[in-house]
């Protein structure tokens, strides 16, 4: 198949296919029929590894299935729910009623803000503040909480969170819930989420990308993802997993530098989407994780490791928010990895 027919990944909120995380799916089910459900869920995890899908996958149940004693949902083994009934159908739309959504928005130039804004947020006041429009529950998915643009947009948050109306659920995704405030995190239920297994992240990035889970590519893909469905699937567009073989094979000679494969690495990086510098700086931040556990019995080598591993995020998020050259980012970054190497 050619980069021109790939699939596009389906959307968490269309995405019907579930794989692994049975004992966190076995737990917002079993709450949910008892009755006594949290209004407030803390879904935490790595980045891919299924937050936001179990966040909608709940949310369709709670809008399909509104009793919790139902024997429908009291025989359900799962979160289930068929994508002909006219939940699935509405929440795939975002067309439901009773659901609200806290992401990251188109901005005036229409290119996808960094963050959630505050003013975003604060739509929680009017949907908690009326009455649901099918007469059960209403529902908010957070995707992210990371991306929570200032202690305004948190505190919004927070709001509700402390004063929830009856038949109110949070669905709060997020990558580090331990940066998160306190007080938010007090005030959920937390559902950690590991990284999923390899043969499961195959299984999930065959799924999504309509591809054979035995495929060569595919089974690379999940080999190198760790555990993270979603960078599998990443990895899989178009030259984006060669471009991570080729930086890995480069990490793999520091302290030595290759200035000639760094040029070209730069120029392939001007010419490829965004994914592709992800999977770079994804290669970068394995790499320095891996130093993490070599260096550990140094403090002052850990300490250089984590001062590179914050000179490299925060260089990264600037050619993001202000789209600078990516060649300057590469020499940069590597030159930093080179010293890291070097202790």
């Amino acid at each position: 198949m050619s980069d021109a027919e790939e699939p596009e990944p389906l959307h968490p909120r269309e995405t019907t296919a579930w794989f692994g995380h049975v004992e966190a799916e076995g737990k917002l089910l079993d709450a949910f029929r008892s009755g006594r459900i949290p209004h407030a869920w803390l879904i935490g995890g790595p980045p891919g590894v299924g937050k936001a899908t179990l966040a909608y996958r709940m949310a369709r149940f709670v809008l399909a299935n509104p009793d919790p004693r139902a024997p429908a949902v009291q025989a359900a083994r799962s979160l289930d729910v068929a994508p002909d009934r006219p939940a699935a159908r509405r929440v795939a739309a975002q067309s439901h009623t009773d659901l609200l959504v806290l992401e990251r928005t188109p901005g005036p130039t229409g290119a996808l803000r960094t963050v959630i804004t505050v003013d975003e947020v604060r739509r929680t006041v009017s949907f908690f503040g009326s009455t649901a429009g099918e007469g059960g529950w209403r529902v908010c998915v957070v995707d992210t909480a990371d991306e929570l643009q200032n202690p305004q947009a948190s505190n919004a948050l927070l709001k509700v969170l402390e004063e929830p109306p009856a038949r109110a659920l949070i669905l709060i995704a997020s990558h580090a819930p331990g940066r998160l405030l306190a007080t938010i995190r007090s005030r959920c239920r937390r559902l950690m989420l590991r990284p999923l297994a390899e043969d499961e992240v195959a299984r999930a990035a065959a799924t999504a990308l309509e591809r054979p889970e035995d495929g060569a590519e595919i089974r690379d893909a999940a080999r190198a993802a760790q555990g993270s469905a979603g960078r599998a699937i990443t990895l899989l567009g178009g030259r984006t997993l060669a471009v991570r073989e080729r930086v890995v094979e480069l990490l793999g000679r520091l302290p030595a530098l290759d200035p000639s494969a760094m040029h070209a690495l730069g120029d392939a990086l001007g010419r490829a989407n965004d994914a592709a510098l992800e999977a770079c700086l994804d290669a970068m931040r394995d790499w320095l994780s891996s130093r993490l556990s070599v260096e550990r019995k140094s403090p002052a080598r850990l300490a250089r490791v984590a001062e590179v591993w914050d000179k490299l995020n925060r260089a990264a998020g600037d050619v993001e928010e202000f789209n600078l050259e990516r060649k300057p980012l590469i020499f940069s970054a590597f030159g930093l990895l080179a010293e890291a190497a070097r202790g």
